[in-house]
């Protein structure tokens, strides 16, 4: 059953305001200063280098396995709290997608499968007040409708960036296929990314390819590349970042000046890609990943004070800002990321969002494991 929590809280606040072996490539690693769920005194064993046993999926490309420090690094001046402290992880190899799953990607999914999006799904009262605080007034039928979030601009200088009513409108009819809104169109967008997809629309396209989300460490392996201790994916320099993603350039979220040839949207690999041939993981779509949200993860981690190896978040939510609702971690930024605003495009940035949330600015990618290949080739 649907989640609309967000949906109510989103009018409710508009409210208030108004009024993831073979033998020889498995080596071993030892780190003293790992915010080290393993003992320290035992070595640690990932998978680094591509099997021989596995081929490589169409349209992937391998993750190499390895220790790099996630979280945000020393001189990146726009680091959030929830991206500290920095933490060494030990990351098991693994398989992702080169881009941003398309619309083409999608609609063959949807065609074979006639899956129904939650944008696209009614919506029941009586289900969703149960996950609303106790007397949470019922919005009017002309807004239980299906749709989701479309990102409007404003006609003026926004004094609260907090404020994110001042941008975002609940738009009926708005789905994948309709990104939009009702009026808009995915026709001659094919190799877009697919937006509008919630956590549950996601996890369903995984089931039906074979694959899964990655967890949010997988995430920033792929994207940090080779780039060790670099705030970007491709280095420090964020004079480039114009010709390195599709991101919010000019004052948002009321003019973009588009010096990087877009203002919504783009086309997969219409940016350079990254070390590992991955394009867009900074920038265009956010991306969902399978971890839970928690601003205090990182904190915990470190106090574990062993190795964090293959980790897959928390095992709980936690958000003190949004206590109603349960969130998943998304990475990589968007359109809508400003130097102004948020600066998400940068690699340790991470926001929450709920499962069962759609916005025009939300997609995702898959990865497969290895163990995932050699069960499938056992069959």
């Amino acid at each position: 059953m649907r989640n609309l929590v967000p949906i109510v809280l989103f009018f409710a606040l508009l409210s208030l305001q108004c009024k993831e072996q073979t033998k020889e490539n498995v080596k071993e690693s030892t780190t003293k200063d790992s915010d080290s769920a393993t003992d320290e005194k035992q070595p640690i064993k990932i998978q680094i280098n591509e099997p021989d046993d596995v081929m490589t999926p169409q349209g992937m490309v391998w993750i190499p396995g390895g220790a790099f420090q996630q979280g945000a690094v020393q001189q990146d001046k726009m680091a959030m709290q929830h991206e500290k402290p920095a933490h060494i992880v030990h990351i098991d190899g693994f398989f992702m997608d080169i881009t941003e799953v398309t619309n083409a990607e999608f609609s063959k999914f949807v065609e074979e499968t006639k899956y129904i999006s939650v944008a696209e799904r009614a919506i029941a009262w009586d289900e969703m007040k149960k996950q609303l605080p106790e007397g949470t007034p019922k919005p009017h039928d002309s807004i239980l409708q299906p749709g989701a979030l479309v990102f409007k601009k404003t006609k003026s200088s926004v004094p609260n960036l907090y404020d994110f009513s001042q941008w975002w409108e609940w738009k009926i009819g708005a789905s994948w296929r309709h990104p939009n809104g009702p009026e808009s169109s995915i026709v001659g967008k094919e190799n877009d990314p697919v937006v509008q997809i919630s956590f549950e629309d996601a996890l369903a396209y995984c089931t039906w390819a074979g694959k899964r989300l990655p967890t949010e460490a997988e995430w920033e392996r792929a994207a940090r590349g080779n780039q060790n201790n670099k705030v970007y994916a491709w280095g420090d320099d964020v004079s480039v970042l114009s010709t390195k993603a599709n991101t919010w350039e000019g004052e948002f979220p009321v003019n973009n000046t588009m010096v990087d040839g877009h203002e919504r949207r783009a086309e997969v690999k219409s940016y350079p890609p990254n070390d590992y041939g991955l394009y867009d993981m900074s920038g265009n779509v956010w991306e969902w990943t399978s971890d839970w949200y928690s601003s205090k993860y990182y904190r915990e981690l470190q106090q574990l004070n062993k190795a964090t190896v293959n980790p897959k978040g928390p095992q709980q939510a936690y958000n003190p800002n949004n206590p109603y609702a349960t969130e998943k971690v998304i990475k990589g930024g968007s359109f809508l990321c400003s130097d102004s605003y948020c600066a998400s495009y940068r690699i340790s940035s991470r926001m929450g969002t709920s499962p069962d949330s759609a916005s025009e600015h939300v997609g995702f990618r898959t990865v497969v494991s290895v163990a995932m290949l050699q069960s499938e080739n056992r069959k």
